[in-house]
This record gives structure tokens, C-alpha cells and sequence, in this order.
């Protein structure tokens, strides 16, 4: 069962209760991240199931540009 009852379709966007789209029977995920609360009791297991202080975790995380790259991507837009 879904955490959250409300389901939106990935392919074509119907709404739907089911994690399976009625539509084209795609799969559908959730229409809205789930609440957090600073007070999450629950917080420290969570960090331990995703191994969040693990090494290969936050390499695996995604990365900004330098602000210098930034920069010039957005000064060739602009050019374009």
C-alpha cells in the first residue's frame, strides 16, 4: 500500500488512489512529499536504513556547478 492515498501517474498524469494508473496502467507516486516535522522520533532509524553516514552515500549525491561555471553557462544563454 502507498504512504500517501493520492497518487499522481508518471506517464500520462491522471489522479488516482492506486499506485497503478486506471488510465494506461503505468505507475503512478505520490502527489505530494510526506509532512516532516523537526520532532521526527523516527529520524535516527531512518539514517541508519539509508546508511546516510556511509561514504558511498554522499558520494552518490548530486553536485552544483562552481559559481564560475554558473556563470558562464548563464552568460551563454543569454548570448544564444
Amino acid at each position: 500500500m502507498a504512504r500517501q492515498l493520492l497518487q499522481q501517474c508518471l506517464t500520462c498524469g491522471a489522479w488516482t488512489l492506486a499506485t497503478t494508473c486506471p488510465s494506461c496502467g503505468k505507475t503512478a507516486q505520490a502527489a505530494a512529499p510526506l509532512k516532516w516535522s523537526p520532532e521526527d522520533h523516527r529520524a535516527g532509524i531512518r539514517r541508519k536504513m539509508y546508511q546516510v553516514e556511509s561514504p558511498e552515500w554522499t558520494a552518490g549525491l548530486a553536485t552544483l556547478d562552481t559559481l564560475e561555471e554558473m556563470k558562464a553557462n548563464h552568460t551563454a544563454l543569454e548570448e544564444e
